[in-house]
């Protein structure tokens, strides 16, 4: 059993809890708790290390079993030794790391997104679990949004991190003009816009693009788009977050898809 925080294992450990650049340089993630670490056996997404409890190991038998089959490190911790690897307040027994995923192959056929400047962990976790429930095609990542390895996102995506196909972008200009020119309609997102979402046909492929929490979408990005869509709400409401904005959306494109079928 690892009994110091100070062992350099666990030194690592915590180092890819802090910071983006060292898990870059690790190429490695860090998954935090239970539902985490089965939703990674689930999809097969390979695991390095494995640090747990006791009264973890005694309380999730099967799983550990599991574990034992997957040709992972897996190390017993003491207690206060898990909570030092832990970026949450009160972690349940179990944290594992996982290499960086390969970059996705990216297929727009029917609903894609976009998002630019996306600052809030809790949001982009958000966000990509409603686009994985809407049957999104998958999410373009801007070079300015917060880190998508971030712990806080993967716990905010409830697994569906390991199911959807997120497309970090050096350029999302190029991005975004790549697809227009494939025939995709880039669909724009604006309180003053005239058009609102109920009246957008998204029969026709489309690339939703969502901007930065306090600043919407930049001009740049918004003289690209070939259509803006608004959301009608209360006058008394000044806006709707964007995670609120995004589910919204990718649900009447899913609305509008289910319709049309026999």
């Amino acid at each position: 059993m690892i009994t110091s925080v100070h062992n350099p294992l666990i030194k690592q450990l915590r180092q890819l809890g802090e910071g983006s650049k060292y898990r870059q340089k690790q190429q490695q993630i860090l998954l935090e708790g239970t539902h985490l670490l089965q939703e990674a056996i689930a999809t097969n997404y390979p695991l390095k290390i494995v640090c747990h409890t006791e009264r973890w190991q005694m309380k999730e038998r099967e799983l550990y079993e599991q574990l034992l089959s997957l040709h992972c490190q897996i190390e017993l911790v003491a207690d206060h030794v898990l909570n030092a690897i832990a970026t949450t307040l009160n972690p349940d027994g179990v944290i594992a790391t996982a290499p960086l995923p390969q970059p996705p192959n990216l297929q727009i056929k029917r609903l894609g997104l976009a998002l630019e400047s996306i600052q809030d962990p809790g949001n982009m976790g958000t966000i990509v679990r409603a686009a994985a429930a809407a049957g999104c095609d998958g999410i373009l990542i801007g070079e300015n949004c917060v880190d998508l390895t971030n712990p806080k996102i993967l716990r905010a995506t409830a697994g569906q991190w390991f199911r959807s196909v997120l497309k970090p972008v050096a350029n999302l200009k190029d991005e975004l003009l790549f697809w227009q020119s494939q025939g995709v309609k880039l669909v724009g997102t604006s309180a003053q816009a005239d058009v609102n979402l109920w009246q957008y046909d998204f029969s026709q492929p489309s690339l939703l693009i969502l901007g930065n929490e306090g600043r919407g979408l930049s001009a740049e990005v918004l003289d690209l788009t070939d259509v803006c869509l608004s959301i009608p709400i209360s006058p008394a409401v000044e806006s709707l977050n964007v995670a609120m904005t995004a589910t919204l959306l990718l649900f009447e494109a899913k609305r509008q898809s289910m319709a049309l079928m026999p």
